[in-house]
């Protein structure tokens, strides 16, 4: 492992869950540079929401290395690592309390990091979503769902992180607001030099959203390739491949039987 400070770094990664310590991530390595999306893909159990929550301090067992612009992170992690590193959930209303407006969710991650001018910082992170001030004093259920995503990207952005873990940011939203809130992300990107990682088993969206990505399937990183590799058939596994023709919707039938094959 190197110690870049420009980049998060992952190495021998593994994490347990529950009493029995079933494994849900053996061994798992990767590399983002500053500024880059990348992507980890899979089926579902495939361990890829499992490591983004490790690298958000939402899980306790685990072993290996992170290291966030050259740090060690270890079990236990200051408020000021907290905030370089924000995640925005799948289910943007599980996510969000129903009694607390958009303004009381935003100043209470304010007040937790410690930060100044909150209300300032309120006003700024809803502009940069695109719902502004007729939107700070609703409750979620006043919301679309695109727009209780937008919330919750929002209250990642009020921290004024380097990074953000992505956890199905669009696979709860209709098909018709998934691509707004993706060209979002996009622009919030560009415009804050934001790391992405993102996680999702649709490969259509990785590849749209990342330079590079990971391959997971019961909880091992198989391969990791280039997104324009990807799209030009240079991928390497045979789960990879089956993983790209089921994303084309050229024959699911077939990436089913090659999982059942590989039971």
């Amino acid at each position: 492992m190197t110690n870049n400070p420009q980049t998060l770094e992952a190495a021998g990664l593994n994490v347990w869950f529950g009493r029995a310590r079933f494994q849900a991530v053996k061994n798992a390595a990767f590399s983002v540079a500053r500024g880059e999306s990348f992507g980890l893909v899979g089926e579902s159990g495939s361990g890829k929401s499992s490591i983004l929550k490790t690298l958000a301090g939402l899980v306790e067992d685990w072993s290996g290395e992170i290291r966030i612009g050259g740090e060690l992170v270890g079990q236990r992690r200051p408020r000021k690592m907290l905030r370089r590193m924000q995640m925005v959930f799948q289910d943007p209303y599980g996510s969000l309390h129903p009694r607390h407006t958009a303004d009381r969710t935003l100043g209470e991650t304010a007040r937790l990091h410690g930060l100044e001018n909150p209300d300032a910082r309120i006003r700024r992170a809803l502009d940069e979503v695109g719902l502004g001030a007729p939107f700070r004093f609703r409750y979620p259920h006043q919301l679309s769902g695109g727009q209780r995503q937008r919330v919750s990207i929002a209250r990642a952005l009020i921290a004024e992180p380097e990074i953000l873990l992505l956890d199905e940011p669009t696979s709860a939203l209709d098909v018709s607001v998934q691509a707004e809130v993706l060209n979002l992300l996009s622009d919030l990107r560009r415009e804050r030099g934001l790391t992405y990682i993102l996680v999702s088993h649709d490969l259509a969206v990785v590849a749209h959203m990342c330079e590079n990505l990971a391959v997971m399937r019961n909880g091992r990183i198989l391969e990791n390739v280039g997104a324009d590799a990807l799209r030009g058939g240079a991928q390497v596994h045979p789960y990879t491949a089956e993983l790209v023709r089921a994303s084309r919707g050229y024959d699911r039938r077939a990436a089913a039987e090659f999982i059942a094959e590989e039971n």
